[in-house]
């Protein structure tokens, strides 16, 4: 009996621990929180309001607007401060005060995040929004740039054409994208067939990791540096600024948009576009876009295709390139413009005949009531014609304002670099790159969720046309339909798997290994973060209560049968 009674004593002291532990790791307290922050704040000398927002100030909703309201109605947390530091000092402060008290930590650059994962969460936290790091820095004569991650994409455009015109960046054609995310997560670009994607030229790059420290590409050491490219900075730290290599471009280029309905033949098109876009000359990438549309003739439902192009160089060398290789097509030299480099960046954005003034237009960044879902996926083999025919189906019958799919095509450079080169792993042996989106302009849950289904739906029907074992995505096409993280205590890296396989392929392994390594704490953290692998360190066990309820009964179970036998003996 004396045996039993000590087992009793022990069991009731290890609920207790465990309900105190587990109540303890839940309830940071708000004050503490922002003392900590104003004292930090008071040493470095930095004024606290214009840095710091919470509920309270006036234009703490105007910077928590989203692009896309969608993801910003998934969760109706509001976070208890935004953060928009002037200095890497501050972002500091932010990474030491967080890990102190247990808030969670978002960190957003340009918020184009598909699902808002750098601005909701369902646990309480804050922002770190880096809008007002984004300096840019322009060495012509190396042909390189330093970058903060608070710049957009058309910042940076802007910046470099100022300098110079024959330099350029593959990085993407929507001048509002953040610069952080995106150089962050891969990068393809209407010149990627020709050089390659933006993790491909960055060089370096300056980090702040979960012990507030300030790191390079030296000090962080090369397996980090290989993963903020490809892999996502945010789950192994705060990216303060890349650097990267230019690339030089011809002063004239050549820009084409093309579009035919299904009377104009437009399957075939289709048909044919995807036996040469892979194949065509590396200096045109000539990108699809598949959409709905009343027809002009008859104001019936119709497909049309729009056949995209950038070619570096002149319209004489290109329409030779064109007829031998895609003559169905019909270009003429009338459908084409020669322009410089920077002025395609307006055309892509659709700014056409507009000064390059707009690129730094920042109040496109958000407020906008619009509601959107994206996916992606790679193609390996051809879709034959009855494929495409059941997209055309998919396309009819979403009555909504905008429905798209766009077609990326590979080959070139694309191609020729290792997928282990960088996280990002989607390399040779793939045709064309799939990106799905729905747009809804309509409020309400039940308008959403029917055009959310309907992208589902669709992306269901698409599965025997694409990749498979896994099934690829494109990382900064964000996509939790695929697999997430559980959203408090640890998530094991077979479910990680889940979704990082997708994103990652092979080279997820690896970037558990480095997140183990530089965040064994799981300190940056979201619902698509990469986890660390277990360890026995206590600092770095995380419980849920449900957790740890199950590890007391099952040692209740044990030390009860324990008693049984003893007390039979």
């Amino acid at each position: 009996m004396e045996y039993l009674t000590h087992s009793i004593n022990f069991l009731f002291f290890l609920l207790t621990s465990l309900l105190i532990s587990s109540g303890a790791n839940s309830s940071s307290n708000n004050s503490q929180f922002f003392e900590c922050l104003a004292i930090k704040f008071q040493t470095l000398n930095s004024t606290i309001s214009d840095v710091i927002y919470t509920p309270n100030n006036s234009s703490y909703s105007s910077l928590l607007q989203s692009l896309n309201e969608r993801a910003a109605s998934i969760s109706k947390l509001r976070p208890v401060a935004i953060i928009t530091p002037w200095v890497e000092s501050e972002i500091q402060a932010a990474v030491q005060c967080s890990k102190k008290y247990g808030f969670q930590l978002r960190v957003r650059s340009g918020g184009h995040d598909f699902e808002g994962l750098s601005y909701i969460s369902e646990i309480p936290f804050f922002i770190v929004d880096m809008r007002n790091m984004r300096s840019i820095s322009i060495d012509d004569e190396e042909k390189t740039a330093l970058i903060q991650v608070g710049a957009t994409l058309g910042e940076l455009y802007y910046t470099i054409a100022a300098k110079d015109r024959t330099l350029a960046f593959t990085i993407g054609v929507c001048p509002t994208v953040g610069v952080g995310g995106h150089l962050s997560g891969g990068g393809y670009d209407m010149m990627s067939r020709r050089h390659g994607i933006v993790v491909d030229h960055i060089i370096d790059a300056k980090l702040i990791n979960a012990d507030g420290e300030i790191l390079d590409r030296k000090s962080m050491g090369e397996d980090l540096f290989w993963a903020i490219r490809g892999g996502g900075g945010t789950s192994f730290g705060i990216v303060v600024s890349f650097k990267v290599n230019l690339i030089v471009v011809p002063q004239t280029v050549t820009v084409f948009n093309v579009s035919r309905t299904l009377e104009q033949n437009a399957t075939q098109l289709v048909l044919k576009w995807k036996q040469i876009a892979e194949n065509i000359d590396e200096n045109i990438l000539l990108r699809l876009f598949l959409r709905s549309i009343r027809s002009p003739v008859d104001g019936e439902r119709t497909i049309q295709a729009s056949f995209t192009s950038l070619y570096l160089g002149g319209v004489e060398d290109l329409l030779p390139i064109m007829q031998e290789n895609f003559s169905e097509l019909g270009l003429v030299k009338q459908d084409c413009t020669e322009m410089s480099w920077i002025e395609s960046t307006l055309y892509f954005a659709g700014f056409q005949n507009q000064s390059l003034y707009v690129l730094l237009d920042r109040s496109q960044l958000g407020g906008g009531e619009i509601y959107f879902k994206g996916k992606s996926d790679f193609v390996q083999l051809s879709i034959p014609e009855n494929g495409l025919n059941g997209i055309w189906e998919f396309l009819n019958k979403e009555d909504i304002k905008q429905t798209e799919l766009q077609l990326s095509p590979y080959g070139g450079r694309l191609n020729d670099v290792s997928e282990s080169e960088t996280p990002f792993p989607h390399r040779s042996g793939i045709i064309f790159m799939i990106h799905y989106l729905v747009i809804c302009f309509e409020d309400g849950n039940s308008a959403l969720d029917k055009h959310v289904g309907w992208i589902q739906r669709l992306y269901r029907y698409m599965a025997p046309y694409v990749s498979k074992h896994p099934r690829h995505a494109y990382f900064n096409y964000r996509d939790l339909d695929i697999g997430k993280n559980n959203i408090q205590g640890n998530t094991s890296y077979a479910q990680a798997s889940a979704w990082g396989s997708k994103y990652f392929k092979n080279n997820f392994k690896r970037l558990v290994q480095v997140k183990t390594q530089v965040d064994p704490s799981n300190f940056f953290r979201n619902e698509q973060s990469v986890p660390p692998l277990p360890t026995l360190d206590s600092e770095n066990i995380y419980l849920s209560l449900q957790e740890k309820m199950f590890i007391v009964t099952i040692i209740i179970v044990i030390i009860f049968n324990i008693n049984l036998v003893t007390l039979k003996l």
